[in-house]
């Protein structure tokens, strides 16, 4: 079975440790996208861990991980992060794959990125790690990929100072490389987990373009970053916060105003330690917009759904969702891709009671209060998906499944 998990809003959704849940059921985990601008963080026994090139699925003991062909692989980082895992007790050492036809970030590509954001009329708010200027030079044909690193007479023609750069990894590069399609193929009927980085509406081609990521963060990405048809799919479980969070420039139509919503964002930030993993910058907040999470469930074909971050609003009198946005006197309930309409979106919310206790240790669905799950249904209702977990704490152990997604058909 083949299941893809992917962020089914702006990122930084909880994908991280939905992932290393689901990795329990899984005998491989493969990353099909993006690169060291992610951030997924995962709690397992009081150890808290942070990573940004290596598939979630990592922290699973004897489990196998595959950085895809999707992916942009800047080496200097990605050893930095096995080091780490190393100094927190994980033994990586021979589970860790990495995919011949994924390209290499080179050292200069990170000032690149930031000089050329800088230039840019509307700055996008890069994260810096060189991941656009990868992108674009693997669509220019210009990029390098792994097998031509290891090739001795493709290496050759790379200039001398990134040369000298790579020489370091090759050898360790080389004990980890490997034709993923091969790969796959011969792993027949195991369980594999396909982990997206980002989220859908950061995809290059559904996503609030400019304000969007340079790689392939949908569904369809999984395919093409994991070396599996995409006729080979079983299932796609798409992960959502109880509310919206943004990080850099782009529209956002929930997010609170101060103005209209008070001190929400403080809260909610607070609350929900909502900065970011790779950045540190503190994320915008919003509303849970249930206009953009239709969008994407229907645009990717969400299977089910995995609600995360609900126990950060246990202690609000009220919790309100966007059904709907008010775009010039004008009434719409679908995703527009004019970014002009987005910017002038204003939210049309619908109100909910609070819970007002803690869900964090809640263990199964029917013991949620009843406020919470006329929340959760009534967001079922609306993108006509199942919500199949939720979570309501950070550790892996705060997780409530009402429909295993390894088990259906």
């Amino acid at each position: 079975m083949n299941l893809v998990v992917i962020g089914a809003q702006w990122g930084d959704e909880g994908k991280g440790k939905v992932v290393d849940y689901l990795s329990d059921g899984a005998d491989v985990t493969v990353r099909f996208s993006g690169g060291a601008n992610a951030g997924h963080t995962i709690v397992r026994d009081d150890k808290v861990y942070k990573l940004h090139l290596v598939p979630s699925g990592i922290v699973t003991p004897d489990k196998t991980v595959v950085l895809g062909s999707g992916m942009v692989i800047d080496p200097e980082a990605l050893f930095a992060e096995l080091h780490e895992l190393t100094n927190l007790g994980v033994l990586w050492e021979g589970r860790v794959l990495i995919s011949d036809r994924a390209h290499v970030v080179l050292p200069a590509y990170r000032q690149l990125d930031v000089e050329l954001d800088q230039k840019r009329a509307e700055p996008i708010g890069t994260t810096g790690r060189g991941i656009g200027v990868a992108y674009s030079r693997k669509a220019m044909r210009d990029g390098y990929r792994m097998v031509d690193i290891l090739e001795q007479d493709v290496f050759e023609t790379i200039d001398a100072q990134d040369r000298e750069f790579l020489e370091q990894y090759r050898a360790p590069l080389a004990d980890m490389v490997i034709d993923i399609q091969r790969y796959m193929e011969l792993k027949g009927n195991k369980t594999v987990l396909l982990e997206g980085a980002q989220g859908a509406l950061l995809d290059l081609d559904l996503g609030t373009y400019p304000y969007v990521s340079s790689g392939c963060s949908a569904a369809a990405g999984a395919s093409l970053g994991s070396g599996i048809g995409p006729r080979a799919i079983d299932r796609v479980v798409g992960v959502f916060k109880a509310y919206s969070t943004r990080v850099g420039n782009g529209p956002f139509p929930s997010e609170f105003q101060p103005n209209r919503d008070g001190r929400l964002t403080e809260h909610i930030r607070e609350v929900g330690n909502e900065y970011g993993v790779t950045t540190g910058r503190p994320r915008r907040c919003g509303y849970l917009d249930l206009v953009a999470l239709r969008y994407i469930c229907r645009s990717n074909s969400i299977d089910s759904l995995a609600l995360t971050h609900i126990d950060v609003y246990d202690d609000l009198d009220e919790v309100k969702v966007c059904v709907a946005y008010d775009i010039e006197q004008s009434s719409i309930d679908s995703f527009p891709a004019s970014r002009g309409a987005l910017n002038k979106a204003q939210p049309v919310t619908k109100r909910f009671a609070g819970w007002k206790t803690s869900l964090s240790g809640v263990t199964s669905y029917k013991d949620l209060p009843v406020a919470a799950q006329d929340y959760i249904a009534f967001i079922e209702q609306y993108t006509g998906v199942p919500v199949d977990i939720v979570s309501v704490g950070a550790d892996r152990q705060q997780t409530i499944v009402r429909r295993d997604p390894w088990t259906q058909s």
